[in-house]
């Protein structure tokens, strides 16, 4: 039987740059499109070849890249070759392979345990890797059939569309080394943290290692909260190893735990697995990271009742996150007296959005008709109207609380700017500005804004109610922006009763596909 464990797609609302540094904390929505692992042994029967006791056959497939490799992963010191030279590697799969399979042989030390485990992993491992199509961007592909923007364009495409390929064309011939690359076009919302979630999510769970379940609701709270944590440890570092540099670990840490108020973990817990330590194995490694006392905050934050996000493509092209990331730390550097005065005015900004949305959350709480009344009437005007909309003291009070979130993004925003004049980065160019400026005049509107590092990537919007929403998609769709069908799912990482794919079967026959080749 095939386990799948799926992990979502994030947003990083506020708290950009400053999360990198501990305790700056960064809130993180996170979403509805996910990715998933499938497992299931490779083999029916443990196989007879003498090879076979020392080395497992594994297999990984992408059906969206059209890609299937052959690895060999060595029971002694898990060490992973691929089996297939003419396709490329996957460091963020394989180090979570590795990974994963390395807590598992450091979790069950006892004989019973390692001899199920070796029989199981014996079988060998035939993993499958899918994205939503919401974590790449088709957009070219839909201006070059000729097809509107629109949130039903993307609709119609069939679940887990193919990512188009460069030819790799060589003196006009196909190159024959195989180097062509996949024209992996993404929209930023962290594919490779999703996918290694998903990965070690459900080879830990096949092996024994944690206990998950498609309803939270069916285990013990600190079983799974123990069982997460095992998770967040064995993505992180194999997160982090792959991507050869240990980052803030948000996007990780919201792929397990879901929506979040988060605090980056210490750098030097990591540290064991980024150094040769000689005589140390993998397994040795992972045990001790497993044991370390991990620092990060993950508290639960979500946006209040009613409220709903939406992302656009504005399809101005993309960003690299790591040149930004390293051009503001040049500047910091450079300049630590003024940088460091920005900085303390832009981590008070994010903590004041935080308290203000918290205290709208705890309004709905506890004044729900006075709150559902306000966000039904503010949602059908401009922000300059809502105060006229209060008819008592608590419709009054809800609304400057809408208010203040308002004023305290676009401070944000500001400082932002700021930070991005003075390091010569475009961490909200113009043009961004431009839209988020028009996007915060629309009706129902209460927050625009560049998630995370910033830059040509994305915009993101916060409507009051479902209706502000379409409203925003039908307006971006009019300036040529990209509305995404991405939708706030505080929910983290998750067990799956059937493989996605049996699951889209009868939606995607029930709606006309377009194929865009």
């Amino acid at each position: 039987m095939a386990i799948v464990a799926s992990a979502p797609g994030k947003v990083l609302i506020a708290g950009g740059y400053l999360l990198l540094e501990r305790p700056n904390p960064g809130l993180v929505l996170t979403t509805g499109s996910r990715f998933y692992a499938i497992i299931k042994p490779l083999y029916e029967e443990i196989k007879d070849e003498t090879w076979a006791w020392v080395w497992i056959d594994v297999k990984v497939t992408s059906p969206q890249l059209s890609r299937e490799a052959m690895y060999k992963l060595s029971l002694k010191n898990l060490a992973l070759q691929i089996d297939s030279p003419r396709e490329k590697s996957n460091p963020f799969v394989e180090y979570a392979l590795q990974y994963a399979v390395a807590a598992a042989k450091a979790t069950f030390s006892d004989e019973p345990g390692k001899e199920t485990l070796r029989r199981l992993l014996l079988k060998g491992l035939d993993v499958t890797i899918l994205g939503c199509n919401d974590f790449y961007s088709y957009r070219n592909q839909i201006v070059a059939h000729g097809l509107p923007l629109t949130p039903e364009t993307l609709v119609s495409l069939p679940p887990f569309s193919p990512i188009t390929f460069n030819l790799g064309l060589a003196n006009g011939k196909a190159a024959e080394d195989n180097t062509c690359k996949p024209e992996v076009a993404k929209t930023g919302l962290g594919s490779s943290a999703a996918m290694t979630t998903a990965v070690v999510a459900s080879v830990l769970h096949y092996l024994g290692v944690v206990k998950l379940s498609v309803s939270c609701k069916d285990l013990e709270a600190e079983k799974l909260s123990a069982d997460l944590d095992v998770i967040h440890a064995v993505a992180q570092t194999a997160h982090c190893i792959a991507q050869g540099k240990v980052g803030s670990g948000f996007d990780v840490s919201a792929a397990v735990y879901g929506s979040q108020h988060y605090v980056r973990f210490s750098p030097e817990i990591l540290a064991v697995a980024q150094e040769d330590v000689k005589g140390m194995t993998l397994q040795e490694k992972m045990a001790c990271i497993l044991k370390s006392k991990w620092d990060h905050e993950n508290a639960h934050f979500s946006l209040p009742p009613l409220m709903t996000l939406i992302l656009g493509e504005p399809g101005t092209g993309g960003s690299s996150t790591p040149s930004m990331v390293g051009a503001v730390n040049k500047w910091k550097r450079s300049n630590p007296q003024s940088s460091l005065e920005l900085w303390k005015r832009l981590a008070e900004a994010n903590s004041r959005l935080e308290a203000q949305l918290k205290i709208l959350s705890k309004f709905a709480e506890e004044q729900w008709e006075a709150y559902n009344m306000v966000l039904s009437s503010c949602s059908t005007c401009a922000s300059d109207k809502w105060m006229e909309q209060a008819a008592n003291s608590f419709q009054e009070g809800i609304t400057k609380g809408l208010l203040g979130s308002r004023s305290t993004m676009l401070e944000i925003r500001s400082l932002m700017q700021e930070m991005g004049k003075a390091a010569c980065v475009p961490i909200e160019p113009e043009s961004q500005t431009r839209l988020l400026d028009a996007t915060m005049e629309m009706e129902g509107v209460l927050l625009a804004g560049v998630p995370g590092a910033g830059g040509f990537d994305a915009v993101f919007a916060i409507t009051l109610r479902e209706s502000a929403r379409s409203n925003v998609s039908q307006a971006w769709t009019s300036l040529g922006v990209l509305p995404m069908l991405v939708r706030e799912d505080a929910q983290g990482v998750r067990l799956e009763s059937v493989d996605p794919r049996e699951k889209e079967k009868d939606l995607s026959s029930a709606i006309s596909s377009v194929r865009l080749e």
